[in-house]
């Protein structure tokens, strides 16, 4: 018995004679419940940051390179996932989250005016390359490279939001609940590709997330408190 790639026959056969299924029928199946979950839950994960900026109009203390590079990480893992031919359970929201980064890209180009013409070339550079890797049009062997450089893509999208954060001793308009979401996302990812036995590559991709997205997330914890605080003593 099976739905959307679900094998359900273990556990409700194990409850029809009355028992609780045994941990290697219960965690597949959990994984893939948690997976689903996490696919539906990623349709929403940007859209506080990008409500916060149209809100607000503005994008102060946000790295537009980190942004870009997020799109790019994402692209590739997505066309990876779509490579390997992976269940849709274990990279869905990966989708999602292009579309939403690609969104917040745009805003941040919005706010950002005027845009200086490196930004445009760089917009243009992956427009021209992003169909091609999608489809995976490309050399199998180039493929994994690619892969394999996504995890420092990702790393580096990460690390000048970080730097500047630390540096400006704000946080800006960066928004908690999409850092939470993707913090907790990468989290549960890690232990549904442990159990789908993903390639170590993507295993490692998600553990650098936990680990980026965790360190922007407790900056916006210790960076918000000085801000309400200013904002008190001015008020």
């Amino acid at each position: 018995m099976e739905y959307l790639g679900i094998d359900m026959s273990c556990a409700i056969g194990s409850l029809r004679n009355g028992e609780f299924p045994q941990k290697d029928c219960l965690l597949p199946l959990i994984s893939k419940l948690v997976g689903y979950c996490l696919v539906a839950a990623s349709i929403t994960v940007k859209l506080p940051q990008i409500m916060k900026i149209v809100q607000h109009k503005s994008v102060r203390g946000l790295s537009v390179v980190a942004f870009e590079l997020e799109v790019v990480g994402y692209t590739i893992s997505l066309a990876y996932c779509l490579h390997k031919g992976l269940p849709f359970s274990a990279f869905g929201e990966m989708a999602f989250l292009l579309i939403q980064a690609l969104i917040l890209v745009a805003c941040i180009y919005y706010f950002s005016q005027p845009v200086p013409l490196t930004t445009w070339a760089r917009a243009l550079v992956y427009c021209a390359v992003a169909p091609t890797v999608l489809a995976g049009n490309i050399n199998p062997t180039l493929f994994d490279a690619l892969y394999a450089s996504q995890h420092a893509i990702f790393l580096f999208a990460r690390l000048p939001q970080i730097w500047k954060n630390f540096r400006n001793k704000s946080t800006g308009e960066l928004s908690f609940l999409t850092f939470f979401m993707n913090f907790a996302g990468s989290i549960v990812r890690v232990f549904t590709s442990l159990q789908e036995n993903a390639p170590l590559s993507i295993l490692t991709g998600f553990a650098l997330g936990v680990v980026t997205n965790g360190s922007i997330l407790t900056q916006i914890l210790l960076y918000s408190k000085p801000a309400a605080a200013k904002e008190k003593k001015a008020n």
